[in-house]
């Protein structure tokens, strides 16, 4: 079965740092669009960054925009999300998604679509 499994998450200082990596497996990964998704206490699950199927194309949520860059490197089944600049409001547990799809553009921002998730990795922003 599909498994996504997320790292890097941890405590930095606002302004400060992280890269997040997401490691997929019993998927064909080229033929999934995948995102990262974000979830506060209290606050419904957003859409924080997308990337198309091949890498070309990517896209942002406005709150994190000039500040996280995603990325994926389809030989090695991985998706990273490098978050710069980090706010206290971008404290959350961050979840790595995969959506199959036989469009090589597409980047869908909303959560039902995206039928495979990880179990979530922790980032706290100090102030």
């Amino acid at each position: 079965q599909v498994q996504l499994v997320e790292s890097g998450g941890g405590l930095v200082q606002a302004g400060g740092s992280l890269r997040l990596s997401c490691v997929a497996s019993g998927l064909t990964f080229s033929s999934y669009a995948m995102a990262w998704f974000r979830q506060a206490p209290g606050k419904e699950r957003e859409f924080v960054a997308g990337i198309s199927r091949s890498g070309a194309i990517t896209t942002y949520a406005d709150s994190v925009k000039g500040r996280f860059t995603i990325s994926r490197d389809n030989a090695k089944n991985t998706v990273s999300l490098q978050m710069n600049s980090l706010k206290p409001e971008d404290m959350a547990v961050y979840y790595c998604a995969a959506h199959w799809t036989t469009s090589m553009a597409r980047i869908i921002t909303s959560r039902d679509p995206y039928s495979d998730w990880g179990q979530g990795t922790q980032v706290t922003v100090s102030s």
